[in-house]
């Protein structure tokens, strides 16, 4: 229909001689207001903002438009825009003796008038090209929406006719191949679009709705928001689109939103289709919903109604700056209404005033009002771009300071285009000027809140700015505390999938939905996540551990066997006790070491073999403690050679019983060959063996103190690690060899004819002795963290305990309870050859 449309404007009514160079383009139309100058700019803006379509008619004579609805928005624009050329008019440095004109249209709100006005200014009230006459249009200003600013770009763009708006956003209009005549006064999309993302984000909405207007502004805009929410972790629940007039289709976007469980609503929408949205919101009664706007609509008054509050109060959006030109206020009083309003001097009554002014009457209220003026976002902008043409001719035609121009000087649409990309000024309310790749600005933007006052009435109230021209951590700046969310409410509302996931859990997607949509897994063991929403647990070093609320590593617990804990205690005590009960034996053999019993057992052995106890009880207590470098060589070379000097002892007492009984033979002389000196050697030797093989076992390859992280995750062990395990096993090997040996022997003197026999007693402690290493070496192995130990140190208690209750039980017995078996002729009473006698 559009493309219909702006065909017929185009050829309707063409002249129809066909020699004529230059040709009349479109619908003949009039501005609203207009000056004449050496150099004109021409202008275009929604001074009202509803047409009458009845009443366009395609006729030869021009009509007035049938408009209502005056636009103060774009009325303003339109004034600052005269205000601007004047102020340049006046200046001595810029364009001096050079006067600028312009002719201002009012389009009316409609694409079809629009469209019409643009070519009015193109023919200048008859401009043509080459040989016609008529007055040429140098830059056009105007257009405040994207689409209708597309429309103009490609109707002037084949004719190289700079457009310059103030307001069209559109990241599309950024393209300079199809739009290389096209600059613009403000930002584009691209930035705001993304900082709409980055303060969803901000403020932790992960979950979203988003609606935006069907046309090139929307899609263009909505395009980049979800691109950069995707960046982001934002996750989008629905994006709808309507174009204005498609009610039907605006009725399914509100039922998609009430179904929806998004509170946030990203908007990029003009302000009529929040119009629309609006009433449809309201006809649903569908509350409670934050809504984030662009500066398309989030200070458009016309939004502003009795009842707009319960669906729009708390809304949060982009603004354009509110910047206050110095002298505009008091323009729009006075001056503006004297020298540039076409029917000021005419008198009310008169012929004059109702053909000049007839269409003018609904503006003339506004003569004595500019309360407004303060609120104004975008006349900088139009003021920015009335001096950026300015500069641009006067580069052109070689202006200087205090100097005439050359008026002579004809300017070419096409060399404003031109100039118009090297213009770089300040005006003077200090914002600096230029016109980047995408024909735009540095994107400034006043963060807004719609908030209530006492009285009732709305205001779009600063809370912060964002402004991309800054580090990104510091483009966004707000105060959150004057912050009034959606329905009024001080608190900030919710909207996501799922609730966050506290630290010490991680996020797990749920099958077939978007990734904002997940379950909180608690960490594993030994894992962590000390942030909120972690996607992923981090396993904890090597000697650390997970707490309990798995949010933080924690040193794991040092396991080993200490003096204070009840096991260690337990063990100190039988070891103590069993060293304790050996001194008592000693000092109690001592006592009575004239008595036969211990005479007859080779006291000096006996004695030895005590101390050697004595020793092995001892060195069981070098195995509790924290294990250091020392303790671990001191406790396995302790317990090797204190054992095998305990075992030699109880050899050489084994060796004396069977060298006794061969003695008592009759012509036996086998004593003289193992009396005390041989007796001494023997246990010498044999010990000075363990020592040589502890010295070989340390010097090669000793034991060391290790932290054993692999036995339990949770908790490090402290143990001594062996070094050499063949040092080790010859160790444990020549104790166990000599335990066997001692063993043989003793077996084979156990049925010796004695009354009190021995080596049946050393039978039993080194059957008990090597069951319980037996025993010991799969406990050993089996047993985890200090119960190695505590397994260690049983065995070389339980089996000091077997030799001291088996060799010297019966003989303490015999001297306490039974003194009269402790005599020369009790003992003698049982020998051998007493024996033989009797047969």
């Amino acid at each position: 229909m559009l493309l219909f449309l702006y065909t017929l404007l185009l050829f309707h009514h063409l002249p129809t001689k066909v020699n004529t160079l230059c040709r009349l383009m479109g619908y003949p139309n009039y501005p609203l207001l207009s000056k004449d100058g050496d150099v004109t700019i021409g202008g275009i803006f929604a001074v009202h903002s509803k047409l009458t379509l009845s009443s366009f008619e395609f006729t030869e004579k021009p009509q007035p438009l049938s408009c209502s609805s005056v636009n103060l928005r774009d009325f303003r624009m339109a004034q600052i825009m005269i205000f601007a050329i004047e102020e340049i008019n006046r200046s001595e440095s810029l364009l001096p003796n050079v006067s600028i004109g312009y002719q201002i249209y009012d389009n009316c709100g409609s694409r079809l008038v629009s469209m019409n006005s643009t070519m009015a200014l193109m023919n200048g009230h008859g401009f043509v090209m080459d040989t016609c006459n008529g007055s040429l249009i140098h830059a056009i200003i105007g257009e405040s929406e994207s689409s209708a600013t597309v429309i103009l770009s490609r109707t002037t763009g084949p004719f190289k006719i700079p457009v310059i708006s103030q307001s069209a956003t559109c990241e599309c209009l950024s393209n300079r191949k199809d739009y290389p005549s096209f600059f613009r006064t403000i930002a584009s999309d691209y930035h705001q679009s993304r900082a709409l993302a980055y303060i969803v984000k901000h403020f932790g909405w992960s979950w979203v709705g988003a609606v935006n207007t069907d046309n090139d502004y929307g899609n263009y805009g909505m395009n980049i928001f979800l691109n950069t929410a995707q960046e982001e972790g934002i996750c989008v629940e629905y994006s709808v689109k309507f174009y204005r007039t498609e009610i039907e289709k605006i009725k399914k976007v509100v039922d998609i939103i009430k179904q929806g469980t998004a509170k946030v609503i990203v908007a990029f929408l003009t302000s009529f289709e929040m119009n629309n949205l609006l009433e449809q919101l309201s006809i649903q009664n569908i509350t409670g919903l934050q809504m984030i706007g662009v500066e398309a609509w989030i200070t458009a008054k016309s939004l502003i109604t009795p009842n707009s509050f319960r669906f729009l109060g708390g809304s949060l959006g982009f603004a354009v700056r509110k910047i206050n030109i110095e002298g505009f206020s008091d323009y729009v009083i006075k001056e503006f209404w004297d020298t540039a309003f076409p029917c000021s001097q005419a008198e009310r009554n008169s012929s004059q005033y109702a053909l000049n002014c007839s269409g003018y009457q609904d503006l003339l209220p506004l003569k004595d009002f500019n309360e407004d003026v303060p609120e104004q976002r975008y006349a900088s902008n139009v003021y920015k771009a009335v001096y950026a043409v300015a500069h641009s001719v006067h580069s052109l035609i070689k202006c200087r300071e205090q100097e005439r121009c050359e008026k002579g000087v004809a300017i070419q649409p096409q060399q404003v285009v031109e100039a118009l990309k090297n213009v770089n000024f300040t005006v003077k309310f200090g914002d600096h000027v230029w016109f980047d790749s995408t024909g735009g600005a540095v994107a400034q933007y006043e963060i807004v809140n719609w908030q209530q006052d006492s009285d009732g009435s709305i205001q779009f109230n600063p809370v912060g700015y964002y402004d991309a021209s800054l580090p990104p951590d510091k483009r966004i700046v707000l105060n959150t505390e004057n912050i009034v969310w959606a329905g009024g409410q001080l608190e900030k509302p919710k909207s996501v999938c799922s609730e966050s996931c506290p630290p010490g859990t991680r996020k797990a997607a749920q099958k077939g939905r978007p990734v904002c949509c997940y379950n909180c897994i608690p960490c594993a063991e030994g894992e962590i996540s000390n942030e909120t929403d972690s996607n992923n647990c981090k396993q904890c070093p090597g000697e650390y551990w997970s707490n309990a609320e798995k949010n933080k590593c924690i040193l794991k617990a040092v396991e080993f066997l200490s003096f204070t804990e009840v096991m260690g205690i337990v063990l100190v005590f039988f070891s103590l006790f069993g060293a304790g009960l050996t001194v008592l034996v000693a000092i109690l053999f001592y006592s009575k070491k004239d008595t036969p019993i211990v005479k007859a057992n080779n006291s000096e052995l006996s004695f030895l073999l005590l101390f050697s106890l004595t020793l092995c009880f001892l060195c069981s207590l070098t195995f509790i403690g924290r294990p250091t470098e020392w303790s671990c060589m001191l406790r396995h070379t302790a317990f090797g050679i204190t054992f095998v000097l305990c075992i030699s002892c109880v050899l050489g007492k084994t060796i004396v019983v069977l060298m006794a009984f061969k003695a008592t033979l009759p012509g036996s002389n086998v004593m003289k060959w193992f009396g005390p000196a041989q007796q001494r050697l023997c246990v010498l030797t044999f010990t000075l063996i363990q020592v040589l093989i502890c010295v070989l076992w340390l010097t090669i390859h000793p034991p060391f103190p290790n932290k054993n992280i692999k036995y339990y995750q949770e908790k490090i062990i402290l143990e001594c690690c062996l070094g050499s395990t063949i040092g080790f096993s010859a160790v444990l090997g020549y104790i166990g060899l000599l335990a066997f040996l001692c063993f043989i022997l003793a077996f084979l003197a156990r049925t010796l004819p004695d009354n009190f026999n021995e080596a049946k007693f050393i039978t039993f402690s080194m059957l008990i002795f090597c069951a319980v290493w037996i025993t010991f070496i799969p406990a050993y192995v089996s047993s985890p963290g200090k119960f190695t130990v505590a397994v260690e140190i049983f065995a070389i208690v339980a089996s000091s305990f077997g030799l001291l209750f088996c060799i010297f039980a019966p003989k303490c017995h015999i001297i306490l309870f039974k003194p009269e078996q402790n005599s020369k002729q009790h003992m003698m009473g049982k020998a051998p050859t007493k024996t033989i006698l009797k047969k």
